[in-house]
């Protein structure tokens, strides 16, 4: 932080002390999350924040999923603990690996709320690396060194990853964003694999996923519906009744989570979005039709309120990745 700023500056707006973050018993939102990385870009001098923040995790800071990685019978399985429960840890931001030719690559691509932001983007992809090379290093030894690390924006000035610390090559204006490494990494020995331990953890850790879920609730009920139809999405009282609920109970349980009917519709239609542009050669026309709206000129409104961006900008950017 800049001098003179405390870690209270830093939790403005987040109605949170110091002293709760470190309290088993506080749940932080996601809307809380994005004020205080917010608060943190706004009163950092340090020309690698968002990555320094993620060389700070380790295995331990994620409890007991960070034990079921670290007891994992080998890295593969390790790997597949980290996908089946990163958000336990990194709600953010999915996570996938891919294999290829002899080369892994963990891809990462932040959740639509903060699609919009490109700082806040920036923010989640370069903690997120930073984490998972912090990660990796605690499981596999202080030896592990990516390939290369590829960003789908361009170099910015105000923060970015330390390549000396990473250890190789940061491209960025990429088609994805990725932590490559070699496959040979994922087939060494766990010295620290014990696998009736192992077992344990992942039952504390379906708990764990479980209790998220009920605390998602209603919210994640909604999004599956949603899903079924995007195209042709029920109303707001269409769902309540397929919940057991009336519309306004089910408005007052959306509220408690910060949340709303059209938040959540927008945001299934914002990733689906991001996804067709990015994956496919679909016209705007098509994918508008595709995510139930009335026309073009509709979906590319809507688009731009939710990202900043238009559709053909997203579509240049894929462009000039490849």
């Amino acid at each position: 932080m800049k001098e003179g700023h405390s870690p209270s500056d830093v939790m403005k707006g987040i109605n949170l002390k110091p002293e709760d973050v470190h309290s088993p018993d506080t749940r932080i939102s996601l809307s809380q999350l994005m004020t205080v990385y917010r608060n943190a870009i706004r009163l950092s001098a340090n020309p690698y924040l968002a990555y320094r923040i993620g060389e700070t995790v380790h295995v331990s800071t994620y409890g007991m999923y960070g034990y079921a990685i670290l007891c994992s019978p080998d890295f593969r399985t390790a790997a597949d603990v980290t996908i089946r429960y990163h958000l336990l840890a990194t709600p953010l931001a999915s996570v996938a690996l891919t294999e290829e030719m002899g080369l892994a690559s963990w891809h990462f691509e932040p959740s639509v709320h903060v699609a919009g932001d490109p700082t806040l983007y920036r923010f989640v992809i370069e903690k997120q690396v930073g984490a998972h090379i912090s990660v990796m290093r605690d499981i596999m030894g202080r030896a592990f060194v990516p390939e290369a690390i590829h960003l789908t924006y361009a170099r910015a000035n105000d923060f970015g990853i330390d390549p000396s610390d990473a250890g190789c090559e940061i491209r960025y204006s990429q088609k994805a964003n990725q932590m490559i490494f070699k496959s040979e990494w994922l087939d060494s020995n766990a010295t620290l694999g014990n696998r009736t331990t192992f077992l344990h953890m992942l039952d504390l850790c379906n708990t764990l996923l479980a209790d998220l879920t009920l605390r998602a609730g209603v919210a994640g009920q909604i999004r599956e519906i949603l899903l079924r139809d995007i195209a042709d999405p029920p109303s707001f009282e269409a769902v309540a009744r397929q919940l057991g609920s009336n519309a306004r109970s089910l408005r007052r349980a959306l509220e408690r989570q910060g949340l709303s009917f059209r938040i959540l519709r927008d945001e299934l239609r914002g990733r689906l979005a991001l996804e067709y542009l990015r994956g496919t050669a679909l016209t705007t026309d098509d994918i508008a039709v595709a995510l139930g709206f009335s026309d073009g000129a509709a979906f590319r409104r809507a688009f731009q309120r939710w990202t900043h961006k238009t559709p053909s900008e997203i579509r240049s950017r894929q462009r000039r990745a490849r």
